[in-house]
């Protein structure tokens, strides 16, 4: 096993088909339900970027050489991002002190936002991808996630009528 390789598929997440992209997003969920469980919305954020940097790393160890700089299997982009998209609903459940799970539409909101993000690649998420380097790769999935937390934190507003 390369540890590379590992980081960048999310445990082989990455090489299920088809859309590898959906299936990293739906592996980091259990993966941040259990970090946010354990340690709350710090740890997700604590770990979130450690994830990123080590992502870089990984990322780069897998692409070094190769004409493709982002292949389909690289999924830990994803959950990076997908926890980014995940945190108003865990800092929310954190702060009501309520059960991470009671906050069902949060999470699935958050996914759909993010997947939809992720994949259309608007204005400055397309600018990072194009990077064409392993920073863009990580970069891009960090703006979709911040872009889709930004419309959790729309959806929430509306739902709880404010």
């Amino acid at each position: 096993m390369k540890l590379s390789t590992f980081i960048a598929t999310v445990a082989y997440s990455g090489h299920l088909r088809p859309a590898p992209g959906t299936w990293g997003s739906l592996a980091s969920l259990p993966l941040a339900w259990l970090v946010a469980y354990w340690t709350g919305y710090i740890g997700v954020i604590v770990l979130g970027t450690i994830a990123f940097f080590v992502g870089v790393w990984a990322v780069r160890v897998e692409t070094s050489g190769k004409d493709n700089h982002d292949p389909s299997e690289i999924v830990i982009d994803e959950l990076v991002g997908q926890w980014i998209a995940l945190l108003p609903v865990i800092y929310g459940a954190n702060m009501m002190q309520a059960d991470l799970l009671a906050l069902w539409p949060g999470w699935i909101t958050a996914f759909v936002l993010f997947r939809f993000f992720d994949i259309t690649k608007l204005g400055p998420i397309g600018w990072a991808d194009r990077r064409n380097d392993a920073l863009g790769v990580m970069l891009d999935d960090v703006i979709a996630g911040v872009f889709a937390a930004i419309g959790v934190l729309g959806f929430a507003a509306l739902a709880h009528g404010m």
